[in-house]
């Protein structure tokens, strides 16, 4: 129970690894407030949580929206007072309905290569992104960290104490060819997690984040068959890991295990990303 007593905010969670946090948190005592844009896949992680439901809830916003996120870190000081936790968990993968296009265009690569080249399926998707895809990505990735950081910290500064987990990505760390807006936002998003952790050390308010490798998630259940083959051939591993890998990550840096850690990244990612 190494979270017992302990209020959490996990944003995203309706879903994927987000859901796996939850469920692991509530199991370890925690007081799990589950955030998703989608009531309903929040609800379905809460149910999740079993007898453990009791102690948790739902509250429905769009991290993008800065004045959602200010109404529903108001809800959690009614509800609870206190925010000992935080996870800005929640993302997107895609914008602009790209998914077949990605497809096509890994596969066509993968095939090329195997066939000794040249390569002529280019990715070229920096110079189609719509300013729409970038705002969106940004909005919800690195804007929708800030939002949520910036109101967690006023609730966690009344104690001087606090945990804020920021979820980045091997993206963030190595970038990403096929998608440059989301490389972006997770590479800021690192840039954050510096940037405060350094601000709040003297609070004692910890900010660190994690960077994860392919993860079997609802938002990678799109790619096609050789497509994963091929993503797998670039990890030593050579599986994809699960969100209840990424969240047992969380728990650590949430709680006292982590207690001498800000500032920092840790990526689970079976080997793909070494720095």
């Amino acid at each position: 129970m190494k979270l017992e007593g302990r209020t959490a905010l996990i944003t995203g969670a309706g879903s994927g690894i987000g859901r796996a946090i939850a469920v692991l948190f509530a199991k370890e005592g925690a007081r799990v407030i589950v955030n998703d844009v989608n009531r309903e896949g929040a609800e379905a992680t809460l149910n999740e949580m079993g007898p453990a439901r009791e102690r948790g809830s739902v509250i429905q916003a769009d991290v993008s929206d800065s004045a959602a996120v200010r109404a529903m870190f108001d809800e959690v000081g009614k509800r609870s007072g206190v925010l000992d936790i935080l996870v800005n968990n929640a993302g997107i993968g895609e914008t602009g309905n790209r998914r077949n296009e990605l497809n096509e265009k890994g596969e066509g690569q993968v095939r090329e290569m195997m066939g000794g080249g040249p390569i002529q399926s280019h990715w070229d998707i920096t110079m189609s992104l719509s300013d729409e895809e970038w705002q969106q990505t940004i909005g919800v990735h690195l804007s929708g960290t800030f939002f949520c950081t910036r109101e967690a910290l006023k609730l966690m500064s009344a104690k001087n104490s606090g945990s804020i987990i920021n979820m980045s990505s091997v993206a963030g760390l190595a970038g990403i060819p096929f998608a440059s807006h989301y490389g972006a936002a997770k590479g800021g998003i690192l840039g954050l997690t510096r940037s405060v952790a350094g601000e709040v050390a003297s609070r004692k308010i910890r900010v660190n984040a994690i960077c994860p490798g392919w993860i079997e998630t609802p938002m990678t259940e799109s790619f096609t068959p050789l497509l994963k083959m091929a993503l797998m051939a670039r990890v030593p591993m050579m599986r994809w890991g699960v969100p209840e890998e990424i969240a047992k990550t969380a728990l650590y840096l949430a709680s006292d295990d982590s207690s001498y850690v800000t500032g920092q990244w840790i990526s689970p990612n079976g080997g793909m990303f070494i720095g």
